[in-house]
């Protein structure tokens, strides 16, 4: 990832393309620039929020005769509003008292012009806790891609078919979480609801098309990735993960970075960027065009992230098709080199409680 340990900001690249025999699209993957510039023309543009995630669970205070209870996880009632746009704090209409409810008020505004991009918007809030927004304007880094011009833009009109992809999105990782916490007494350690999504165009390219941070998702109406509903939610669950991956750190290391690097380095020791010698290791066919494989591609930031994301994304495709009563278009990515079964265990331990239903090798 283009990011320093404490920030951690996730891009997808659009020279994207894979080699994968299933017929389900490839994960995408997203890197993240190390700079922003904004515009000169950007006075209105409002502040970028801090990008330190929050811990997956707040504790709330206990009260004096009962044990401490977890918060339910939500978007701020500061990040909503920055996300939906310049909103006074009490529109009319809406109720100040109750954080929650003024949310779903603004996003209804928000969407107001057109009734069947509202009716998903408010879908996706009272489902999963999305609030669905708009990024700032301004001027991406990305590396070896160039600068990158971003505006915000809402999905309704021709755009909206990314709101009804996010929603379907959001509704498979609901039935899947459900499905999988059935397997397990234990807690599944993977947050997936409450994420401000931040809506953008890039112009004149179409990268990235989706970054992860802060519990926020930036979003591409025009990425050449979202060509589908199945690659818009494995891209999804890409960077989802990048959130989680930061939200298990530890001494401003991410988990990937901490548990998955001596697997990583080792891997690119020996195989340097040849793709032959790499393919045995790579949790997904995604690729970068000229380059590698992504989870391997070097001047890309901190790779370890993109293999972690890769390997999370890996196990969802896996567990899905095996929940689902779907038969696995190819072997475990657990039954390949040793390295590959370590790194799935170490990966199912820390976020999936351990549950792994795909077959023994």
């Amino acid at each position: 990832m283009f990011r320093s340990q404490d920030i951690a900001l996730f891009v997808l690249t659009a020279f994207v393309f894979t080699s994968i025999a299933c017929a389900t699209p490839p994960v995408p993957a997203d890197p993240t620039p190390p700079a922003l510039t904004t515009p000169s023309s950007a006075s209105a543009i409002p502040k970028i929020v801090d990008v330190t995630p929050p811990p997956v669970v707040s504790i709330a205070k206990p009260e004096a005769s009962a044990p401490p209870a977890p918060k339910p996880l939500a978007v701020s009632k500061s990040v909503a509003q920055d996300i939906l746009g310049p909103l006074d704090t009490s529109p009319d209409g809406c109720p100040s008292n109750d954080d929650q409810s003024a949310i779903r008020c603004w996003i209804g505004k928000r969407y107001e012009a057109e009734p069947a991009a509202q009716s998903l918007a408010l879908s996706l809030f009272d489902e999963a806790g999305y609030v669905a927004g708009v990024e700032r304007e301004y001027f991406m880094d990305g590396g070896f891609r160039g600068t990158i011009h971003l505006v915000p833009e809402l999905p309704i009109r021709q755009y909206k078919k990314h709101l009804e992809w996010v929603v379907a999105s959001a509704r498979d990782f609901n039935r899947f979480f459900e499905q999988l916490e059935k397997k397990s007494t234990k807690s599944i350690q993977w947050r997936h609801h409450a994420i401000a999504f931040k809506f953008m165009r890039s112009v004149g390219k179409r990268t990235p098309s989706a970054y992860a941070s802060d519990w926020s998702i930036g979003y591409n109406v025009s990425g050449s990735l979202h060509a589908s509903v199945d690659a818009v939610r494995e891209t999804l669950f890409h960077e989802i993960f990048h959130l989680n991956d930061s939200g298990h750190s530890t001494s401003s290391l991410s988990w990937s970075a901490q548990s998955l690097r001596k697997i990583h380095d080792g891997i690119l020791t020996r195989c340097g960027i040849r793709i032959a010698c790499l393919t045995p290791y790579a949790p997904m066919p995604t690729m970068v065009r000229g380059g590698t494989y992504y989870a391997f591609q070097p001047n890309n930031g901190d790779a370890v992230h993109e293999y972690g994301a890769e390997l999370a994304t890996r196990y969802y495709r896996e567990h899905r098709a095996i929940l689902r009563g779907e038969k696995l278009p190819s072997k475990p990515f657990k039954c390949g080199p040793p390295e590959n079964a370590e790194a799935w265990k170490l990966l199912v331990d820390e976020f999936f409680a351990g549950i792994d239903l795909t077959p023994a090798c």
